[in-house]
């Protein structure tokens, strides 16, 4: 029985091979991939320093844990914490860094004078990938393509069941839905476990708690025996999160997926409610729906900074820029209330910005498409393949909702944490932190590269089984 459903899946593999030639974009030349290695490292990066020396090169990232950290401590300790900034940034010297200021930070900069500040801190090239994963990556740069009916609705390779390998399918991308995918793909722990503090900050300052969630962020690509992407229906990534504060939301429980093919929608969600004691399947929760366990504040498709399908957008991609953007950011995710939470927008302490190469993408809303945003732009790191900013526009052309993303490296398994991120609301003059200061009781995150011998509930049975009271 297991042969013929194999067959049948690589037979039906095949048809979709030919049903997405249509939209498929060429993989690079061998020539072309010969720079992975050379002077792009193995994952697309520019391996060398840039021309003044503030961007060095790329040496290996941080492999070893600095002192003071084990496998069970409870946060990150920052390997940089003795970095003083080589320049502070506000409102008043802006426009000497006009260039290397993204226009969401710029608008942050302008519209909190007297209290926003930047503070740029040296370049830390601080991400490392496994050797299996950089493997991967360069049989991606000369077989991946885009594929599906609309334009980067899929990922197609030559690994088993024409999937590209588990790694960056684009190191070498060549317009913005390739630089989208390598985002969902980027590296990171096979799974994240957290809990950690949310909050709305309202335009007087006043702090209103979101719910608390017992979190499992999973990258099942990433779990290199390939079991994870059995029970996840063979996600690239998704969590499943039990909702433990407050009282009134404890035992509601997301289960939410998000796939390489996007052609029947690109996500399999599923939501548990005590009340109701069933598990259903949640298809609405996608786009510009609001979250409404978060009061609405934030859309079902800002999970991250962008999560979910791409097909309500033209993602143009505008080039590579040296930028100063959030970065080996321990603050936010290490920090109390007290110590990060300001009443207009994060602490100035509790960031760090550095200059990095970065790749931008402008996504604009297609003619015939239904979204709040008309036009958004992404941000995503060169090294890491990690969103760290964003920028979303009212129907006007106004800038509305500007996202920061707070990353840091795990450097006890590679890659980044991404998981901590503002949305300022610059109408409404609000904004929202998520997945934070963890410097509060009972609050952690840890990192693994294997789900085994976690309580994971991976699947909807799973959820259904372990949420009865």
């Amino acid at each position: 029985m297991k042969q013929h459903k194999y067959l049948y899946m690589k037979a039906l593999a095949a048809g979709l091979v030919l049903a997405f030639s249509a939209n498929a974009s060429a993989a690079v030349t061998a020539e072309e991939a010969k720079q992975l290695g050379t002077t792009l490292t193995e994952f697309g990066a520019v391996k060398g320093a840039n021309a003044d020396g503030s961007i060095p090169a790329y040496t290996g990232g941080v492999q070893k844990a600095p002192a003071g950290w084990t496998k069970e401590s409870k946060t990150y300790v920052d390997p940089f914490k003795d970095d003083k900034p080589v320049v502070k940034i506000d409102s008043k010297n802006m426009s000497q860094y006009a260039d290397l200021l993204t226009p969401g930070t710029k608008a942050m900069l302008s519209s909190f004078p007297d209290s926003y500040r930047v503070d740029v801190y040296p370049t830390r090239r601080s991400v490392w990938y496994p050797d299996w994963v950089k493997e991967n990556t360069v049989k991606n740069a000369t077989t991946a393509k885009l594929g599906g009916s609309i334009m980067g609705d899929a990922v197609i390779g030559a690994a088993q069941n024409n999937e590209p390998f588990a790694g960056i399918p684009f190191p070498i991308p060549k317009n913005g839905y390739e630089v989208m995918w390598n985002y969902f793909f980027h590296y990171t722990a096979a799974v994240t476990h957290t809990t950690a503090s949310a909050y709305l900050v309202d335009t007087g300052g006043n702090l209103s708690k979101l719910p608390t969630p017992n979190e499992y962020y999973v990258h099942p690509w990433y779990e290199k025996t390939g079991k994870m992407r059995e029970l996840t229906f063979n996600a690239v990534h998704g969590f499943s999160a039990t909702q433990i504060d407050p009282p009134s939301a404890a035992g509601i429980v997301f289960l939410n997926y998000y796939m390489h093919d996007a052609s029947d929608g690109g996500q399999k969600v599923w939501f548990y409610t005590p009340g109701q004691r069933r598990v259903r399947a949640a298809p609405e929760f996608a786009y510009d729906i609001p979250i409404a366990a978060y009061g609405g504040v934030l859309l079902w498709d800002e999970v991250h900074g962008f999560t979910g399908r791409m097909d309500r957008f033209d993602f143009k991609l505008v080039g590579k820029k040296e930028l100063i953007v959030p970065y080996n950011v321990f603050g936010v995710t290490n920090g109390t209330v007290k110590d990060s939470i300001g009443p207009k927008h994060l602490t100035p302490e509790s960031m760090r910005f550095e200059k990095r190469r970065v790749w931008v993408v402008d996504a604009t809303r297609k003619p015939d498409a239904r979204h709040v945003y008309s036009k958004r732009t992404f941000y995503i790191e060169e090294d890491c393949w990690c969103l760290v900013g964003t920028e979303s526009y009212d129907n006007g052309g106004k800038l509305w909702r500007v996202g920061n993303l707070y990353t840091f490296p795990t450097y006890d398994v590679g890659g980044v944490n991404n998981d901590s991120w503002t949305f300022t609301d610059l109408i409404k003059g609000n904004y929202t932190v998520l997945n934070a200061v963890r410097g509060e009781p009972g609050n952690f995150v840890r990192s693994y590269t294997s789900h085994e011998g976690l309580p994971i509930k991976l699947t909807p049975q799973a959820v259904a089984a372990g949420s009865v009271r």
